[in-house]
């Protein structure tokens, strides 16, 4: 294996994509003490377009496409994203080498004054950035108001602390490598809150002529997770999955199975379709997408139809 001398790691600069940077750069130099790992900060699209919801302005590839230009222009040899951020189709030219150990999967309820979302009075204010989290809780509890909250993980904490918000719901993954556990007040069952495809866990992505970075960063994929992930990007992709649609999905490994729940709603919870499935850990894929076609079997077709955009 021919191991580069130097190697350039993309990355946003928010606390939280420079805290995954720096991880997968520890990790690569202690697998290859000699080269020289460095961090090219970068600022996206979507870390400046902060006035509107991710939904409207074009979802969450405007997170990845000036780190993919760096790669393209071999300004950087990396970029590391959060999973839950990377678009279900990526560019041409472009492929993910790695897929590291999945963080808490959990959305987080965050708040100063109540400890359970149960015991929020109705009328409360929550802010989330997420369609997928304001269906699923206005399906649980119609009388909350939900508002949109952008910002990075600091800036969405802020917000709260000044009482623009009576609670915010945030990924555990986020808080916990932030070293701010102490802000969740409770971790949302995934029953509840199924979460995002691909929530808590790092992508590494590649320019696909670099085939000398495959061999160099296998060491940093974690299977199980990744056959993970893949089959919830695999249910997503089969339902055309962005930011723009309310849908989550949640797969998990037992043994040599794979079980993953999956849901589509209605962007006011009003209706919500759940699945679940299981099937070979080896085949993720097509598990995904068998959740995916027993949802359109329910319905899923329609609620997307409906659905503005």
């Amino acid at each position: 294996m021919n191991i580069p001398s130097r190697l350039v790691i993309a990355s946003r600069e928010s606390a939280l994509a420079m805290w995954q940077a720096l991880h997968i750069q520890s990790r690569l130099q202690a697998l290859y003490p000699q080269t020289v790992v460095e961090i090219l900060g970068m600022t996206t699209t979507g870390d400046q377009m902060l006035d509107s919801p991710l939904s409207r302005i074009g979802g969450k590839g405007l997170f990845v496409k000036e780190l993919e230009q760096a790669l393209a222009d071999g300004r950087a040899d990396l970029a590391v994203h959060s999973m839950k951020d990377v678009p279900m189709h990526l560019p041409e030219g472009f492929t993910m080498a790695a897929i590291g150990e999945r963080e808490d999967p959990h959305d987080a309820f965050v708040s100063n004054q109540y400890r359970r979302l149960e015991d929020l009075p109705g009328g409360s204010v929550v802010g989330t950035s997420s369609l997928r989290r304001q269906s699923q809780l206005q399906a649980r509890f119609p009388a909350l108001k939900i508002e949109s909250l952008r910002g990075n993980l600091q800036t969405r904490l802020r917000k709260l602390d000044e009482g623009q918000y009576a609670a915010i719901i945030l990924a555990a993954a986020g808080l916990k490598r932030l070293g701010l556990e102490a802000r969740i007040a409770q971790l949302i069952s995934t029953e509840h809150s199924i979460p995002a495809v691909g929530q808590g866990a790092l992508g590494i992505e590649i320019n696909a002529s670099r085939h000398d970075l495959l061999q160099v960063l296998a060491p940093l994929n974690h299977a199980e997770t990744a056959s993970c992930v893949e089959a919830e990007r695999g249910m997503s992709r089969a339902l055309a999955g962005s930011c723009t649609v309310p849908l989550g999905a949640y797969a998990v490994r037992k043994g040599d199975q794979l079980v993953m729940q999956g849901f589509v709603a209605s962007v006011d919870g009003s209706e919500i379709l759940r699945e679940q499935v299981s099937g070979s850990a080896d085949e993720p894929e097509a598990l995904g997408r068998a959740l995916a076609q027993k949802l359109v079997e329910k319905g899923a077709d329609r609620i997307l139809a409906a659905l503005p955009g």
